[in-house]
């Protein structure tokens, strides 16, 4: 008989704790796809797809927190994950859902940073990088022209892109690939993971996100089921 995999007993013992104590203790199917591949190899492109609410930015997240649990450095080299989203709401509700699990248990800091966000908050991002920031295409751009978060940026290791279907065929889309292209251009190893639900155009979207790079695909299929029951009335027509 197969035995059932559980990809959070992969992970680094510290957060595998913690994610349980929050009440993950099931993997869903993406998280059991995609945290095993992450882990053997984080310096990959990937697309991970699968439908809303299924778990993709733990999937995404969870691999690359325990791989720098194990290297035992935290916060030492400046931002090492940029987390982007296209919509501000989806900023915060990232930023509130991690911000526990990564400051105040893991020692992780983190920041989010969008249009709205003061200048004495920008101005402690500079003087202070986060290890993980969230933001959104257009403030990429923006920070990218300061000189000392782009200091902060030399050493950055992973982009997360959520909701990338949302904006692989606009000029956001265009924008957030030329200030990835910029990112690269700071730090050349950098390695993109992009979130994605169902969509038919796969490849033409990982090699749109990673400039032609290319990388994996790791893809779910839920099936849907649906119970239809039928009311008929009973119609009395003279």
């Amino acid at each position: 008989m197969r035995t059932l995999v559980n990809a959070f007993d992969l992970l680094h013992p510290k957060l595998r704790k913690l994610i349980r104590e929050l009440g993950y203790n099931t993997p869903t199917d993406i998280q059991n796809k995609a945290i095993p591949k992450i882990l053997k190899d984080d310096n990959k492109n990937y697309l991970l797809i699968a439908p809303t609410g299924t778990g993709k930015t733990e999937a995404a997240l969870f691999p690359l927190l325990s791989k720098k649990l194990e290297e035992k450095e935290i916060d030492a080299s400046g931002i090492q994950i940029i987390y982007i989203t296209p919509l501000r709401s989806l900023n915060r509700d990232i930023f509130r859902r991690f911000l526990p699990l990564l400051a105040s248990k893991l020692g992780f800091s983190i920041e989010i940073r969008h249009s709205d966000t003061p200048p004495s908050r920008r101005e402690k991002q500079a003087r202070r990088p986060p290890f993980l920031l969230i933001t959104t295409p257009e403030t990429l751009q923006a920070i990218l022209c300061g000189p000392r978060i782009r200091k902060a940026l030399k050493n950055l290791r992973w982009v997360i892109v959520d909701e990338v279907h949302a904006i692989a065929d606009n000029k956001r889309g265009c924008q957030l690939t030329i200030g990835l292209e910029r990112l690269r251009e700071l730090s050349p190893d950098i390695s993109i993971i992009a979130l994605s639900a169902t969509i038919s155009n796969e490849h033409e979207v990982l090699n749109f996100v990673t400039g032609g790079r290319g990388g994996e695909i790791i893809k779910v299929n839920y099936e849907k089921m649906f119970d239809v029951k039928i009311d008929a009335v009973d119609m009395d027509i003279k």
